[in-house]
């Protein structure tokens, strides 16, 4: 959680004030000293962008199945971690706008290949 605020520019405070709680409640869910229940952790997955399983990521441990996803290529979820670093990195607004523009448009494009809808929502 602290990793994804922290890559936001957002404060401890800035999300307890967004959720109804203190600083220091947002501190000692991120230091694990208090758990998280689930209704907590879908509010604060949403004011941070991400799917609350993005917190879960990486916790399968040694000799976990690899991931297969509909294309058959495992590790996936590595490739979306290491864009999603990338797109975080760019910090002018417009750029980021025209990455986004981009991804969607290449998206509709092998959709349109594939004569299937859109898969993408935005």
């Amino acid at each position: 959680m602290r990793q994804r605020r922290e890559s936001l520019g957002i404060s401890q405070g800035r999300l307890g004030r967004h959720l109804g709680l203190t600083f220091s409640q947002i501190q000692k869910y991120e230091k694990g000293s208090n758990r998280i229940g689930a209704g907590r952790l879908y509010q604060i997955a949403d004011f941070l962008g991400v799917p609350p399983s993005w917190f879960f990521e990486g916790m399968d441990g040694p000799g976990a199945a690899a991931v297969e996803t509909p294309g058959g290529k495992a590790g996936l979820p590595e490739e979306v971690r290491a864009l999603t670093d990338a797109f975080e990195a760019i910090d002018d607004p417009d750029t980021r706008a025209s990455v986004l523009a981009l991804v969607r448009s290449l998206v509709v494009s092998t959709e349109k290949r594939r004569g299937s809808g859109s898969g993408l929502r935005g």
